[in-house]
């Protein structure tokens, strides 16, 4: 029998979330407070940011081979306070506000023995079908997976280090370091994060590409040293003579960019692509093979929360200025409806308003 430790003696048994019935339906339900288990924590959430995958649930009730066959809990970016803990959890960190790392894996398997654990088949993923997400007052995670965060970060800073992590990872992919020459496709909030990260990791030149003005005015804001709306204009001056990129990371999804992106890239470079868009498209092997280019793609990230902590805390990257609404639990379908509005970077729920 576990035993749970906790000083807040007063948790309620109930709570409230914000469940999805099917595609397009979606409401606040009441559930039992979840109970800690052996090496687990109990965490009060107090943010929650709005991730695409989200907005595709609720519009879709699937992502590939992922389908909602019944009610599901969305929400995986999330921040929040351990209120109780499992046993062999030290009930110390009962009162520790907290950045959640949502996929919890078997730590058994071949990938999570060689430190892949981000390619884990039997990975457990926060609002993945069947299991729920964030979209709650409370929620339970492995206490390993619950990382501190300082003071000096807000909740909503807290529950965007998930997104920081994806332009962590992406970054390393792409070896990015002092000096690199790096294009950036797409200026949503990966994209945005990315460029932050390669700027704190000495990046000197940033090029980032987009077709909306007020996200490319974000991204300059944020370290790009060049921005091309590809609407009116073109990446040729990149591309001349045999690339002068060292890396390129595309994260739109768009075939055009993909595209457009390769014949930028020097001999030896690498191509992180994290956008998720069409499951085929044609690149060109030529190009692949004659510059000996690296091309890799990305699923989440690994061992990522501690930098992309560190990151934000001090400063080299800022995650509060992309959150651009923010929404008690009961409107959680007003914040999955706001994304795609112009001005909308990145929207977040708050469970606990």
């Amino acid at each position: 029998m576990s035993t749970v430790t906790t000083t807040t003696p007063t948790l309620p048994t109930t709570m409230r979330v914000s469940l999805l019935e099917r595609a397009g339906e979606i409401g606040p339900a009441e559930r039992p407070v979840p109970t800690p288990g052996p090496d687990e924590v109990l965490v009060r959430v107090a943010s929650v940011g709005i991730c695409g995958s989200d907005v595709h649930y609720y519009r879709h009730g699937r992502i590939a081979d992922f389908v909602v066959r019944e009610p599901l809990v969305l929400g995986h970016e999330a921040s929040g306070t351990v209120v109780a803990v499992g046993e062999g959890v030290d009930p110390a960190r009962v009162g520790q506000r907290v950045a959640m790392e949502p996929g919890v894996p078997c730590r058994h398997c071949e990938q999570c023995k060689h430190g892949r654990y981000n390619l884990c088949p039997d990975v457990v993923f926060f609002a993945t079908p069947p299991v729920d997400g964030t979209f709650a007052e409370y929620v339970t995670l492995a206490a390993d997976f619950a990382h501190p965060v300082p003071d000096s970060l807000s909740d909503d800073a807290a529950a965007l280090i998930e997104p920081l992590s994806v332009g962590v990872w992406a970054c390393r992919k792409a070896e990015v370091g002092a000096g690199t020459k790096l294009l950036v496709t797409g200026a949503g909030p990966i994209g945005l994060v990315t460029v932050q990260v390669a700027r704190a990791l000495g990046a000197s030149e940033i090029v980032v590409t987009d077709v909306d003005p007020g996200r490319l005015a974000v991204a300059e804001r944020y370290g790009a040293t060049e921005t091309v709306d590809v609407r009116t204009g073109t990446l040729d001056h990149l591309a001349a003579g045999a690339g002068r990129m060292d890396a390129f990371i595309e994260c739109s999804g768009a075939q055009p960019a993909v595209l457009a992106g390769f014949p930028t890239v020097r001999g030896a470079g690498r191509i992180v692509l994290v956008g998720m868009g069409a499951d085929e498209l044609t690149i060109p092997v030529g190009l692949l093979q004659n510059r000996e280019l690296v091309l890799t793609g990305t699923f989440r990230y690994a061992n990522t929360y501690p930098t992309a902590i560190a990151l934000a805390a001090s400063g080299r990257v800022d995650l509060d200025g992309l959150v651009t609404g923010r929404f008690g639990l009961d409107r959680a379908e007003e914040a999955l409806q706001s994304t795609g509005t112009p001005g909308v970077i990145k929207s977040v729920v708050r469970p606990g308003e």
